[in-house]
């Protein structure tokens, strides 16, 4: 399996992004990365064997517990991977913005808004409807 498509699965998961997210704070045994979730331990050690298997986390035995450590790298490459499209979704929303603009401004020639803001019905009379006797 690609490294990246391993991460990008072990992410895919709410439980392992909150792990995760509990490991920046250090080294954890599996009980407390257990406590905030209503699963098993045998769960949360299936959660953490994914993450492992992704290289996101590594393991280590300290007397009768074992600590789960947060690795960055791989999810800096995720990290990167993303960022290359974000320079083409940038430029997507730029021009998605300039079409708006030019959507909103009337075309040359068109009726304009009323006094009030609104915009006049066709069937509307206008104050440039020739009088008799003008």
């Amino acid at each position: 399996m690609d490294p990246l498509d391993a991460v990008f699965g072990a992410l895919a998961d709410p439980t392992r992004r909150a792990i995760l997210a509990r490991l920046t704070e250090g080294d954890a045994k599996v009980a407390d990365l257990a406590a905030p979730f209503r699963v098993s331990q045998p769960a949360i050690s299936g959660h953490l064997k994914v993450l492992e298997q992704a290289g996101l986390i590594s393991r280590r035995r300290q007397a009768t517990a074992r600590l789960s450590h947060l690795e960055p790298e791989p999810l800096r490459e995720a990290s990167d991977w993303l960022a290359r499209y974000r320079h083409y979704w940038d430029e997507r929303y730029d021009q998605l913005d300039e079409l708006l603009g030019r959507l909103q401004q009337p075309a040359p020639g068109s009726m304009t808004s009323t006094t009030d803001g609104s915009r006049p019905s066709i069937d509307a009379p206008t104050d440039h409807t020739p009088r008799k006797g003008a």
